[in-house]
């Protein structure tokens, strides 16, 4: 379980496509001395395990599943990409619960800069912004994001200075592809009122299931 607040960039030494996955590959500098084999580590949201560290570069497998539905396929030698550890009990929750279980991939549709920040819009399947909501968040590239607006198959978020400087969104550009993993809340509505008569939800129903 992740927050989706950064810790750090990492850099790609080598991303290795292989039969039935890849090898990642992976330079995170001094947070090295405090991993384990076994660790999990969101990388742009995608939940990856440690099975290798040699200095200051960790080794990764990546599942075929995880390439067909994740940005990670397409990761670049040199390219930086956010890095996060597992949320340990009594930590301070700074954003929102993120599985790393990335739901699929959106697209860049629009990029604007302001005096004091940046509005960035997603062109997503209209299935994921079925589960949003104003004001909700949801997870791109790992970074727990609150939600400016949400009509059918777009959403868009403000970013201020530090989100840009200190994430990978600040390098982002129009067109370029992101994971999305919409909140689990959203997820868990959006099943219970599937199994319910056309007329829709009470309140007292919602109530009964823990909303």
């Amino acid at each position: 379980m992740f927050t989706g607040i950064i810790e750090n960039l990492a850099v790609i030494k080598k991303l290795s496509l292989k039969a039935g996955g890849a090898e990642l590959l992976l330079d995170i500098g001094d947070f090295s001395d405090e991993l384990k084999l076994g660790e999990s580590i969101a990388i742009n949201g995608v939940c990856l395990t440690v099975k290798e560290v040699r200095g200051t570069v960790a080794g990764f497998d990546i599942s075929r599943e995880t390439l067909t539905k994740t940005t990670l396929g397409k990761l670049r030698n040199a390219e930086k990409i956010n890095i996060e550890r597992a949320l340990r009990v009594g930590d301070r929750l700074g954003g929102h619960f993120v599985t790393g279980h990335i739901d699929g991939v959106g697209v860049i549709k629009e990029k604007k800069q302001h005096a004091d920040q940046c509005t960035m819009s997603f062109s997503v399947e209209k299935r994921f912004t079925d589960m949003m909501i104003e004001k909700g968040s949801v997870a791109v590239d790992g970074i727990s994001l609150t939600i400016v607006s949400v009509t059918d198959g777009t959403f868009s978020v403000a970013l201020i200075p530090y989100t840009l400087t200190s994430t990978t969104l600040g390098h982002k550009k129009t067109g370029d592809q992101v994971n999305i993993e919409i909140d689990m809340m959203g997820k868990w509505v959006k099943k219970i009122l599937k199994k319910e008569d056309v007329g829709g939800m009470t309140r007292e129903q919602l109530t009964e299931q823990g909303f």
